[in-house]
């Protein structure tokens, strides 16, 4: 081939690595690409087949093939610009805003971030929300597709930087609202239940594994009861694991309200209850990067705030709870361990539940 190069060995090389001689004369071909011409017989010294590793010596000829094209650099994926419809949508979900940051109240449907068939999102809404600002805001954290809710984006890097820093840090504080089904005996308590990506799912899915997941903390305290059908919970998340309140509800046998997913057919409530899930990020609290602190309430959603209707329950009853900075005092103990417990008792029961209908 015309295009092959040839080149001799001088005496500065002699004795050295074949490898070492393309760092120090063609650097553009890396290791992998001498290893690859390697293995296909098209690198030569002295016309026989030789390896990245052998030994070369002064007079000897190295053959190389001929220079592979550049590649041209991987256009950027340009984002679609926004409709006018879509910019005054994104605008609307708007409930906070200052120079550092925004808080959305995301709806229920929408998604955080997109993916495999998810082309509507909140970060592709983001560009019709720089109010002024050069930079695009940034997400720092995340809510679930069918959770509703309070959801902060930060407006420059530093406060991203900041942002991100006190979520992985925990020191941000969430409170959710949920309508579960189903009355805990346990009016006040935490659940303390390991989490890791159930087996089979492609990670699309948690459960509890006591042996092998990571810590995972919840907080709940009920507001209000509609007799033994359902209840309205407050809950608090110590921990950021994926689906963390609809695993820990499910697992201790009160699913939240349409959340199919984890609670099966149990989850679903009649009397004409809607079937969406009943899970929203009612309030958000995190230190600022000017000093103040973010304080924040997000409206519930048209299907969530009607369920609370029917079920006679008083949104302002939850407002009025105190939020509290830490999980509840070490008196509370027992009432953990037995919140646990009856975690074991129910999922115990359930297996004994598909064993006997694998029976029938």
């Amino acid at each position: 081939m015309s295009d092959v190069r040839q080149y001799t060995v001088d005496a500065d090389d002699d004795g050295i690595r074949l490898d070492r001689w393309f760092k120090r004369h063609m650097p553009e071909a890396t290791f992998n690409i001498v290893s690859r011409w390697a293995r296909t017989g098209q690198l030569r010294v002295d016309g026989t087949r030789a390896a990245p590793g052998d030994r070369i010596v002064a007079g000897q000829v190295i053959r190389v093939p001929p220079a592979e094209p550049a590649k041209a650099p991987k256009k950027k994926r340009e984002r679609a610009p926004l409709t006018p419809e879509q910019e005054a949508f994104a605008r609307e979900l708007v409930i906070h805003r200052d120079d550092q940051a925004l808080v959305l109240n995301k709806p229920p449907g929408l998604a955080t971030q997109g993916g495999t068939r998810t082309t509507e999102h909140v970060d592709g809404l983001l560009d019709a929300l720089t109010f002024g600002l050069e930079g695009r805001p940034k997400l720092v954290h995340r809510l679930d597709k069918d959770t509703s809710g309070a959801l902060l984006v930060a407006r420059t890097a530093r406060a991203a930087a900041y942002f991100s820093k006190h979520f992985s840090g925990r020191s941000a504080r969430k409170i959710y609202w949920a309508l579960i089904v189903g009355v805990p005996e346990i009016a006040d308590g935490v659940i303390d239940l390991p989490l890791s990506k159930q087996p089979g799912t492609g990670g699309e899915k948690m459960h509890v594994d006591e042996e092998n997941g990571q810590p995972a903390r919840t907080r709940y305290r009920i507001i209000e009861r509609a007799g033994n059908k359902a209840a309205w919970v407050e809950l608090q998340p110590f921990t950021g694991r994926t689906h963390q309140l609809r695993v820990h509800l499910a697992a201790i046998g009160h699913p939240i309200v349409g959340d199919g997913k984890y609670g099966g057919q149990e989850a679903f409530l009649t009397g004409g209850v809607s079937r969406k899930m009943h899970l929203h990020a009612r309030r958000l609290r995190i230190g600022h990067p000017d000093g103040e602190k973010i304080d924040v309430t997000a409206e519930l959603p048209h299907h969530f705030a009607e369920s609370m209707g029917m079920l006679g329950f008083d949104p302002a009853l939850g407002d009025a709870l105190p939020i509290e900075d830490g999980p509840p005092p070490a008196s509370r103990a027992e009432k953990k361990q037995k919140a646990k417990a009856h975690a074991k008792a129910v999922r115990k029961e359930r297996r004994g539940e598909r064993r006997r209908r694998g029976k029938d």
